[in-house]
């Protein structure tokens, strides 16, 4: 799987402010702001974002993923600092 490929899975199941992912095809780190995230603890915010994945996880197309989720006013502090 390509990075845009999954950049483009991602935001098909998830309106993303902003959306930045780095890998090797199999191993992935992404940046997810999303204002979807708005009052849920990071595993919930991780869920959701496995959720848009759905069984490209379990099939292996996308072997690992790890991330970080910011809600835009969380990512807005986040840069000031």
């Amino acid at each position: 799987m390509t990075a845009d490929e999954l950049t483009s899975i991602i935001r098909s199941g998830l309106a993303c402010e902003h959306l930045a992912l780095e890998g090797d095809g199999r191993h992935w780190f992404a940046t997810i702001v999303s204002a979807a995230f708005e009052g849920q603890r990071p595993i919930q915010r991780h869920q959701q974002v496995y959720a848009t994945l759905g069984r490209r996880l379990q099939t292996d197309e996308v072997h690992a993923l790890s991330m970080k989720t910011y809600t835009p006013a969380e990512w807005a502090r986040a840069q000031k600092g």
